[in-house]
C-alpha cells in the first residue's frame, strides 16, 4: 500500500546524497569522544540513527519516500551481496562452528516464539477487544499467515501463504503494512540493544567467549594483514564483490526458472523459497564469500574489505528506515495491536529460553532478525554487535528461508483453530 501523497524529492540521484549526507554526519559526531556527542551516543547508538533519521525525512516531514525510490531495490540487490562476500572473505569458518548449539536454539527458539505468538494475539484480541478488528475472522487468520510466512522466512514464503490460503489482495496490502510496521520497531529495539548487550548478557549470565574469540581471531588477521590500498588493491576489491554479485545474479537468473518448472513438487514440499530470486541470490553469495575465505582473496580484508562491506550494509539501513511509514500505524490500529502483541509473545519466549541455557543476547538479536527480517537485515543486526559477526547473521536467515513455509503453515492452522 503506497503512500499518495508525493514526497518533495524523487530523484533517487538527490535522495541517494541525502542519505549519505546523513549516514556521513551520524559517523562523525560518533567519533566525537568529547562534550555533549560524547554523552549523546552513550545512549542512542549510531546505527540506530542511521535507520530512523530516514524514517523521519519520510514521515513528517515527507522528504523522500521509500515507495517513489528504487534505492531499496539497488541496495538490496546489489550493494547486499557485494557486503556478504566482502563481510565473509575474512571470516574464521571454524570460528563460527564454534559457537556451538545455542545459536541454533535460539534461532529455533525465535521461530516457535512466531508461531505460537500469532494465535495467542488473535486469540487476545477476538476475545477482548474484537471490535478494533474491521475484517471477517475467517478473512483475518489468512490475511495474518502472509506474516508468519513472511516473520520465519521471507518474502517468498510470505507470496506462498498468500496463494496457499487464498488471501484477497486487499487484505494482503493491509497486512504488509503490520509486517513491515511492526518488524522494524522490533529491528530499532534490536540495534539498541546490541548498544547495551555486554549489560544484557550480565543478567543472562552468558558465556560470550566463542562470540569474542572469534570477533579477536578476525580482527588479529585483519591487524596482520593491513596496508595501505593501492588503486589496483581497491579495483581487486571492487571485482570480487561486484563480479561476485554479478555471478549471483547468474545463478539466480538461471535457478529462479529452473525450479519454476517443478513448481507443484516444491510447493507440495512447501519450498516455495527455492523459486525465489533473492533466497538464491543470498545463498550464492555467502557461498563464494566463505568459499574466498579459504583462499589468497582473504588478504583483501588488508585493504579493507570487511569497512567496504559495511559500508554497504549501512547504506541499506538508510533505505530501509526510509520505507517505514510510522503514519499508517494510525490507519489500522487493530491489525498493529496484534502484531504487536504477537512480537511481545515472540520477545517474551526468547528472553525465557535465553535466560535458561544462558545464550548471549547476540544469540537472541541474530535469532530473532534471521526469522522476521530474513538476509536483508539479519547481518545488519549482526553488525551492529561487530563486522566480524555479520555472517553468521546470514546463515542463519538462509536457514529461515528453508524452514518459513512449513513454520507458517503450522501457525496458520492453528490461527485457523483460534479464529473458527
Amino acid at each position: 500500500m503506497e503512500s499518495t501523497v508525493q514526497p518533495f524529492f524523487t530523484n533517487d540521484a538527490i535522495v541517494t546524497g541525502i542519505l549519505l549526507v546523513v549516514l556521513a554526519l551520524v559517523f562523525h559526531t560518533s567519533g566525537i569522544k568529547t562534550g555533549f556527542w560524547k554523552k549523546f551516543y552513550t545512549y542512542v547508538p549510531a546505527i540506530l540513527l542511521c535507520y530512523f533519521l530516514p524514517a523521519l525525512l519520510r514521515w513528517p516531514l515527507n522528504l523522500i519516500s521509500g515507495d517513489v525510490s528504487n534505492l531499496y531495490f539497488v541496495a538490496s540487490r546489489y550493494f547486499l551481496p557485494a557486503s556478504i562476500i566482502l563481510l565473509c572473505i575474512s571470516i574464521d569458518f571454524k570460528g563460527i562452528l564454534n559457537l556451538g548449539s545455542k545459536a541454533l536454539i535460539m534461532f529455533f527458539a525465535a521461530t516457535l516464539g512466531i508461531i505460537l505468538g500469532g494465535p495467542i494475539a488473535l486469540f487476545l484480541i477476538l476475545n477482548f477487544a474484537p471490535e478494533v478488528i474491521q475484517a471477517d475472522p475467517d478473512e483475518l487468520w489468512r490475511g495474518l499467515s502472509t506474516v508468519a510466512g513472511s516473520w520465519i522466512g521471507g518474502g517468498a514464503n510470505q507470496t506462498a501463504m498468500k496463494e496457499i490460503f487464498e488471501v484477497s489482495d486487499k487484505i494482503f496490502g493491509t497486512m504488509v503494512i503490520v509486517d513491515v510496521l511492526v518488524a522494524n520497531i522490533w529491528m530499532a529495539f534490536l540495534l539498541y540493544g546490541a548498544n547495551i548487550g555486554a549489560k544484557v548478557d550480565r543478567w543472562f549470565k552468558a558465556d560470550t567467549s566463542a562470540i569474542e574469540e572469534l570477533k579477536r581471531r578476525v580482527e588479529d588477521y585483519r591487524l596482520s594483514v593491513e596496508r595501505v590500498p593501492t588503486t589496483t588493491d581497491l579495483f581487486m576489491l571492487l571485482g570480487v564483490a561486484f563480479g561476485g554479485t554479478a555471478l549471483a545474479h547468474w545463478v539466480a537468473d538461471f535457478m529462479t526458472p529452473f525450479m519454476a518448472g517443478f513448481k507443484e513438487t516444491l510447493q507440495q514440499m512447501r519450498l516455495d523459497s527455492l523459486m525465489s530470486g533473492f533466497f538464491w541470490l543470498v545463498v550464492v553469495a555467502t557461498t563464494l564469500g566463505l568459499g574466498l575465505s579459504f583462499t589468497k582473496a582473504r588478504s583483501l580484508e588488508g585493504v579493507g574489505a570487511s569497512k567496504w562491506g559495511t559500508i554497504g550494509i549501512f547504506f541499506l539501513v538508510a533505505t530501509i528506515g526510509m520505507k517505514m511509514d510510522v503514519s499508517t500505524i494510525f490507519d489500522n490500529l487493530g491489525l498493529f495491536a496484534i502484531g504487536l502483541i504477537w512480537m511481545l509473545i515472540h520477545v517474551l519466549i526468547l528472553l525465557i529460553v535465553a535466560k535458561l541455557i544462558k545464550a548471549p543476547f547476540f544469540f537472541v538479536a541474530v535469532g530473532s532478525q534471521a526469522n522476521v527480517g530474513g538476509a536483508a537485515s539479519a547481518p545488519v543486526v549482526a553488525s551492529a554487535f561487530s563486522p566480524a559477526l555479520a555472517p553468521v547473521g546470514v546463515l542463519m536467515a538462509v536457514l529461515g528461508y528453508a524452514l518459513g513455509t512449513y513454520g507458517a503453515i503450522i501457525c496458520a492452522f492453528i490461527m485457523q483453530a483460534v479464529a473458527t
